[in-house]
């Protein structure tokens, strides 16, 4: 029988990081990033990438394999993440996938197909997003495509694009085309981190201050240097906007700090929500010492 594939979510700074090294030492298994910008070269301070020498020796897959100019679509991300699966369990191993990013985690585990693309008409409606603004491309989505508007931030222009070019080129919701909870493998389980709120804000707050002072804004300047300003999906990363924004004189230093605490605490609480609507996570709770032997009883459920 195959390794089951294990999948560790929930908000950012809950933990999940610590349980997953815990998870593979004790399944004998490798690492599978989840987190959308942690594919990202040399954005490392601000997405809290685990440096290699505290992996324990443990491989982890699907970090560092893009510069900042580059762009890996769910779809793209899909396929290399399956492929990594498919390789680690080929050898054995059991794969923990770990990282914030719910919608590239159910792209992974979930039956989620991926509708086809039309140059032309997305660049059409890229330049009205230049033209228009993206709150107001997402006011026309809401008004063909409720469901999918309410998934989607008025602020995310690249996914509301995406989202108005799936409705033209099918002719139904782009909400038709989001994942099911179902299954691709049967031999999975979700173990999410569960945290309280008052603990997480205060953990998030801790992280963006250790963040600037361990250099932070000169990462962000380096990666200026390496074309992060002209990439379509880097720039758009909590912290290093905002430092971008400092840097070119837009806010002070205390200002980037502030709203990239604020916005991280923001995405948390999105992460939890989307999370919480899953029936099939079995939640351990952050500071419980039995949290891995819970998580493994989870699993080895699966397995009989």
């Amino acid at each position: 029988m195959p390794q089951p594939i294990v999948a560790l979510v929930g908000a950012t700074a809950s933990g999940k990081t610590g349980l997953s090294l815990d998870l593979a030492e004790r399944l004998g298994g490798e690492v599978v990033n989840t987190d959308a910008m942690q594919v990202y070269r040399g954005m490392d301070i601000g997405t809290a990438k685990l440096p290699e020498a505290e992996r324990r020796g443990i491989a982890h897959h699907l970090l560092d394999v893009l510069d900042v100019t580059g762009t890996a679509t769910v779809a793209i991300f899909q396929e290399w993440a399956r492929d990594a699966v498919a390789d680690i369990r080929g050898r054995g191993a059991a794969p923990v996938l770990v990282g914030g990013s719910a919608l590239y985690t159910r792209a992974i585990i979930d039956r989620f197909e991926f509708p086809g693309t039309d140059e032309s008409l997305r660049r059409e409606l890229e330049v009205e997003l230049e033209r228009v603004g993206s709150p107001a491309l997402h006011a026309r989505l809401a008004g063909v495509d409720p469901e999918a508007a309410g998934r989607i931030e008025p602020d995310n222009g690249r996914r509301v694009v995406r989202a108005l070019e799936v409705i033209a080129l099918t002719g139904r919701p782009y909400s038709a085309s989001l994942p099911r909870l179902e299954y691709a493998d049967p031999l999975t389980v979700q173990v999410g981190v569960d945290i309280d709120r008052p603990t997480l804000d205060e953990r998030i707050a801790r992280r963006v201050e250790e963040m600037f002072a361990s250099g932070f804004v000169e990462e962000v300047e380096a990666l200026l240097a390496r074309g992060l300003g002209e990439g379509r999906t880097a720039p758009r990363a909590i912290g290093y906007r905002e430092v971008m924004g400092y840097l070119a004189g837009d806010r002070t230093l205390a200002e980037a700090v502030e709203q990239t605490t604020t916005a991280t605490r923001r995405f948390a609480r999105r992460q939890d929500s989307w999370f919480r609507k899953d029936p099939r996570i079995v939640w351990v709770a952050h500071d419980d010492p039995d949290r891995v032997e819970k998580a493994v009883e989870a699993i080895d459920a699966l397995v009989r």
